[in-house]
């Protein structure tokens, strides 16, 4: 199967993948779900007029010109609104958050005035309207505030309460299952024997599954046997798995059993190989219902591919609309010879500058390094056969910290 271009192959990642269907949950547990619908206001927010400041609540025309005296007719505090109305002349004590009386349009704060029994002199003009939070002021019944496909954040939450829903219908969570497979691989915490590794892959696979709204299912390392990976596979349909995502044994040397196993099960290969760097053995196919993507086994590998494909699938499952990776624009901070047949995404700094971002690969861009990938700010983007490329020319990048 010849190389496929990173657009293709992304394309075909998220050809056919219809949003998970819609859920209600309670506000309380919303935070971090996706909307599934556009969310409109219940109500009217102030439902009235409301005091913003203790003071008395007056007629503007009484006090356009100080010093005026007047007389307290009544309180109106948050929750206990005043039944009387206030004519020429007249004042009613007011706290923060109390309807403004019929008749009353202006709010004079209680620092502008002086008070002996019933009788207050203001001793401060004010205009219209002073103090006073005007009824919609923040929002009218019927606005659509939250729109569908909006991840909510915590501060949607408050909103969202504050327009009187107790639920709101949320995408279900996408299941992302995930199996690693080796030999030689080894958990941490474990000293590895000889020839053997620190397994890593999935604990980043998994952080990022899990910011991009997901639950995650570990079916963790099975040894290089089609037996054991085939019933891996088979758990992961099980726990009906939205998505299945392999590390490793997706080639095609002797060992590499992964692609033979999911055929087993009847997987539909959708691609392998893809012309990217690092990246170049990953797999796609559909399983039943289940999406699956083979990732490399090297550390960087696995990452750059779940990072542009994993992450954009996920988000398309929740009905997000910026399900692909946004890019950005950049200037090289070091020359860049010419690329070959393949699109490098190399891991760079970046830093801020009068004259914009400046990202500078690292020297070493070997896919085995996790080091460099934690150090890295963002990925610099070099198309198939792209120009040798000096210092200060404009590049794309992919910010790794959205």
């Amino acid at each position: 199967m010849a190389l496929l271009p990173v657009a293709e192959a992304l394309a075909r990642v998220l050809d056919g993948v219809a949003p998970l269907p819609a859920e209600q949950v309670v506000v309380a547990e919303a935070h971090g779900r996706v909307l599934a619908a556009d969310l409109a206001a219940l109500r009217t927010q102030p439902p009235d007029a409301l005091s913003a400041m203790d003071g008395y609540a007056v007629r503007a025309d009484d006090v356009a010109k100080a010093p005026a005296k007047l007389r307290v007719i009544g309180e109106v505090a948050a929750g206990r609104p005043f039944d009387g109305t206030v004519r020429t002349g007249e004042a009613a004590r007011i706290f923060t958050g109390g309807v403004l009386p019929a008749g009353a349009d202006t709010i004079v704060i209680q620092e502008n005035t002086e008070r002996d029994g019933t009788s207050l002199l203001v001793t401060v003009p004010s205009k219209i309207g002073r103090h006073v939070r005007e009824r919609g002021l923040d929002f009218r019944e019927g606005d659509v505030l939250l729109p569908a496909g909006h991840r909510l954040r915590d501060r949607d939450v408050a909103l969202a309460a504050a327009m009187n829903h107790a639920r709101v219908p949320v995408r279900r969570v996408p299941r992302v299952a995930l199996l690693a497979t080796g030999d030689e691989l080894v958990a941490p915490g474990v000293s590895p024997g000889p020839g053997q590794i620190v397994y890593s892959n999935g604990f980043a696979l998994a952080a990022l599954a899990r910011s991009e709204g997901a639950e995650v299912i570990d079916l963790g390392i099975v040894p290089d046997r089609v037996d054991d990976t085939v019933a891996a596979i088979d758990a992961a349909t099980r726990r009906r798995a939205d998505v299945l995502v392999t590390t490793g044994g997706a080639s095609v040397g002797e060992y590499d059993l992964v692609q033979q196993s999911l055929a087993a099960r009847g997987m539909a290969l959708s691609f392998w190989k893809v012309a990217m760097r690092p990246g170049r053995p990953m797999m796609h196919g559909v399983l039943g219902g289940m999406r699956v993507l083979g990732l490399p086994g090297n550390p960087v590998s696995a990452y750059v591919c779940g990072f542009l494909f994993l992450a954009p699938l996920i988000r398309r499952l929740l009905g997000r609309p910026e399900a692909e990776v946004p890019t950005d624009a950049a200037v090289l901070g070091r020359d860049l010879p010419a690329n070959d047949e393949r699109a490098d995404y190399l891991r760079s700094s970046l830093t801020h500058t009068d004259k914009g971002l400046v990202a500078t690969p690292f020297e070493i861009q070997d896919s085995s390094m996790l080091a460099l990938l934690a150090k890295a700010d963002c990925l610099v983007i070099r198309e198939p056969f792209a120009p040798s490329a000096p210092a200060g020319s404009a590049c794309r990048i992919v910010k790794l910290d959205r």
